[in-house]
């Protein structure tokens, strides 16, 4: 289901960088060359269906890039 960010993104950690991203080969085909690192945060989402939810996102950004293929991997809870 797609969503949009309702706030900014807070506790963003870096899960993995460089050789570790295991798909970096294909962001590199995808989007262009790039130093990858896969990253998670939380953030409060608003989905299509008009629910609002704070969740944890995961997603892949590069500098010069930015941020690529966003999806909520957790649904903490319930906001509206």
């Amino acid at each position: 289901m797609n969503f949009k960010l309702s706030s900014e993104i807070t506790n963003i950690q870096t899960i993995a960088k460089g050789k570790s991203v295991d798909i970096r080969h294909e962001l590199n085909r995808v989007y262009g060359r790039g130093d990858w690192r896969k990253l998670k945060g939380i953030a409060t989402v608003e989905y299509e269906n008009g629910q609002i939810w704070v969740a944890e996102l995961h997603w892949f950004e590069a500098h010069g890039i930015g941020r690529k293929r966003m999806k909520d991997k957790h649904k903490l809870r319930r906001m509206a």
